[in-house]
Formats: structure tokens, C-alpha cells, sequence
């Protein structure tokens, strides 16, 4: 993947964000074995694989399963290819791990074809669905109601005119439903201006809230770290470049009480503390100017990543994240849908 964003103009074709980073984070190496958890264009597999490393790519969307098989050719017996979640990846992996890598949001492929909806630069149907199945954009934008939009909007897109925007969609769709991403973006547009000072479009949060609610983005990078904790060897390290504030907030509070004298939550009984499973995190790291300038969409992303210690993985421990807006999709899912 190459960034969440959409509001710093075209990078070239599908650079892998940090990767140089993710790499030396990583140490691939000829017995190794690294799950990519958000395969995408492949960047950081082929990386991995050309170091010696074996690995297990793993993608939601069958549109980049399709586009990894030559590589699975290419690469012989040292590449699988599997089609789910990353949260899914005890299952999809059946193994222990060296190292785990997940590169948090939408890729260019996806942002750079109309057809998927994420963009609302590029008009075409309202989707975003990483998956190509369920719950659509569409489906949200033109069934929820009015408060529920503005709790996506402003919990999950950080849009302060949340309230605003979701009254004028409820207007707006009993005259018309919404049905494309210019269509949403014209309105948001409309609603709450746009003045030439203006750094991103009007409409980036509110498409920014609806993709990670859609795609259940942060219960998934919840699910997904304990999965990573359970997967790894003693040793081994999951490496974690995220492009949204809320996103690298839960990846760096995972760390924290996963790391040191921070292991146990203070939501569980003493007796229920653990040792620390991870090694104090290694320095965050963010692309310099010479990668935001080849690649503008890179210049939101946080790399974290940590390596594991040889005791037993903790207990699931969700409020350990102190995201409110985490399990926003399954708390609005039966009374909306």
C-alpha cells in the first residue's frame, strides 16, 4: 500500500512506503518466514523475498490476489498467497512467525480506480469496500441515521462539521439517493464550503470515515496486533506503518502495554498481569523529504514496530486501546442496518 490520503497529487506507481525501514525493521533472511498482512502491490513482499526471506502474503482484495500470482510463480515454493483479513492470519498462516509486516489503509490501486469508490477524485460508484463484499459507502451514506453519520463522520474522519454533513445527506437522500463519489463530494462541498486556503478538500474526512467504517479498519488492526502477539516466535517482530492518528494510536498503546512496566492493563486484576511479550518499541519513524516528495500520500505514515519476547501472548484486552470510536461498526451495525 502506499497511503491513506488523496489530497497530495499523484506518486508514482505503487511505492511501498518505508520500505527501507520495514526492511531493516524486518532483517529478512534465507529461513525466515514474514507474513505480509496487507499484500497490495506486492512492494514489501518482493522486498522480503529478494533477501533470502520466505513469506505468506495475505489480502481482502481479489483484485490483488489476482495480481500476486505471477509473483507466487516467480518466486517459486517461497511464496503462498492467501485471500482474507489480516486479523484473520492465525488461520490463514497455520504457522509461527519471524516477522509480521501491516500497512495500514487504502493502496493507489485502489484510490487510483474509479470503479472502487474510494476517491472522490475520481468519480464513479459509491463503494469502498476493501473486500468487494457487504456493507457499502452507499449503503451507509443512504440508509443510517443522521446522528450515527455523524458519529462516523466525526469520530472516525475527524470532521468538525460532522453534525452539519449528516443532516444534509438526510435531506438530500429522500429526493435522490446517493449513488456515486462525486455525488457526496459535491455536497459536502456544498454544505460546509471550500476556501482557496484549504489544505485538503472538504470532502477527505468525510470519505475518510466512511472507508475505515466500512472496512472496520480499526477493530481489524485491534484484532490483528493480538493475532501477531499469538503468531510470533521469541525473537520475531511486527512492524506496523499506519497513515491515520487514530490508527497509530492504537498500534502505539499496543506497544506500550505489551512493552516494559506498562504490560499489565490496569482494566485487569493483578493476578491476571503479564510479563512483557514485546521489547521496548523501536523509535517511530516517518518518511524524510526525499520519500514525501516522490511520494506525497506518504507524508501522514508512522512506522512502530517492536520485537517479541519469549513469554506467552497476553489476554485480549480491547479497552487497553482507549479508542472510543474502535468497535463504532459493530455498535451501530443492528440498529442501522
Amino acid at each position: 500500500m502506499t497511503g491513506a490520503g488523496e489530497d497530495g497529487g499523484r506518486p508514482s506507481l505503487h511505492i511501498p512506503v518505508l520500505l527501507a525501514e520495514v526492511v531493516k525493521a524486518l532483517d529478512p533472511a534465507p529461513g525466515k518466514l514474514i507474513l505480509d498482512g496487507t499484500f497490495g502491490a506486492g512492494g514489501y513482499t518482493r522486498a522480503m523475498l529478494e533477501r533470502g526471506a520466505n513469506v505468506i502474503a495475505v489480502d481482502q482484495d481479489p483484485d490483488a490476489i489476482a495480481g500476486g500470482e505471477r509473483m507466487v510463480l516467480e518466486f517459486g515454493g517461497r511464496m503462498r498467497l492467501e485471500r482474507g483479513r489480516f486479523s484473520e492470519m492465525e488461520r490463514l498462516a497455520g504457522e509461527m512467525l519471524d516477522g509480521v509486516v501491516l500497512d495500514i489503509g487504502v493502496s493507489s490501486m485502489q484510490l487510483d480506480q474509479a470503479v472502487r469508490g474510494f476517491s472522490f477524485r475520481r468519480d464513479g460508484p459509491l463503494d469502498m469496500r476493501m473486500s468487494q463484499q457487504g456493507l457499502s459507502a452507499a449503503d451507509v451514506v443512504n440508509r443510517f441515521k443522521a446522528a450515527d453519520l455523524a458519529r462516523i463522520f466525526g469520530l472516525l474522519g475527524e470532521e468538525r462539521h460532522a453534525g452539519r454533513i449528516a443532516r444534509a445527506i438526510e435531506k438530500r437522500r429522500a429526493d435522490k439517493p446517493f449513488q456515486t463519489t462525486g455525488d457526496l463530494a459535491d455536497l459536502v462541498e456544498r454544505t460546509i464550503g471550500h476556501k482557496p486556503t484549504d489544505k485538503i478538500h472538504p470532502a477527505t474526512r468525510v470519505f475518510q470515515g466512511l472507508r475505515i467504517f466500512v472496512n472496520d479498519e480499526l477493530g481489524e488492526l485491534a484484532r490483528a496486533l493480538f493475532a501477531a502477539e499469538r503468531l510470533l516466535k521469541p525473537g520475531g517482530v511486527l512492524a506496523v506503518v499506519t497513515f491515520h492518528s487514530l490508527e497509530d494510536r492504537i498500534v502505539k498503546r499496543f506497544f506500550q502495554a505489551r512493552s516494559g512496566p506498562q504490560a499489565q492493563s490496569r482494566h485487569l486484576p493483578e493476578a491476571a498481569a503479564a510479563q512483557p511479550t514485546f521489547e521496548k518499541p523501536m523509535k517511530p519513524v516517518s518518511p524524510g523529504e526525499a520519500e514525501t516528495a516522490e511520494n506525497p500520500r506518504a507524508r501522514s505514515a508512522h512506522l512502530r514496530a517492536a520485537r517479541r519476547t519469549e513469554h506467552p501472548a497476553g489476554v485480549e484486552d480491547f479497552k487497553l486501546f482507549g479508542v472510543p470510536a474502535l468497535f463504532v461498526t459493530e455498535q451501530l451495525g443492528e440498529k442501522t442496518r
